[in-house]
């Protein structure tokens, strides 16, 4: 029930992000306002780091694949790419392609993941979401 309540609080917090993202954006420009979103979540993990555990900083250098790294970068993508449909569109297409890409990662073992059989019910779940995208869209 604990991971239920915090998904449904990560969705809430993705979503208001990307609206304070849009209106950010608006007045300072796309790489202005992604600068400032990693800024300010570089400077929140560092005061969060200091004030715990201290992980060490070092052990980055153990990560393999190497690519693995690439996670802010790919958060960089994210902010810019979500300020092209507004905040209740993003999140549509942005739940569903995560749906669609985590299941393609699922079914073949991509980046170390373990393979998972094909699933017609899953498959189906997906055109359903992918058809509340059409629903949404219709006016």
């Amino acid at each position: 029930m604990a991971g239920f309540l915090i998904a449904l609080l990560s969705g809430a917090l993705m979503s208001v992000q990307g609206v304070f993202n849009t209106q950010v954006t608006k007045t300072t420009g796309v790489w202005v306002s992604n600068g400032w979103v990693q800024l300010s979540a570089f400077l929140l993990c560092l005061f969060v780091w200091l004030a715990t555990g201290r992980d060490s900083v070092t052990a980055l250098m153990e990560v393999q694949p190497r690519y693995m790294l690439l996670g802010g970068v790919i958060g960089a993508g994210i902010t810019w790419t979500v300020d092209a449909l507004g905040p209740a569109r993003s999140a549509l297409f942005i739940v569903v392609s995560q749906l669609a890409v985590a299941y393609l990662i699922s079914l073949s073992g991509m980046f170390g993941m373990e393979k998972e059989p094909f699933s017609w019910r899953k498959l189906i779940g997906l055109l359903i979401a992918a058809g509340g995208i059409v629903l949404f869209q219709w006016e």
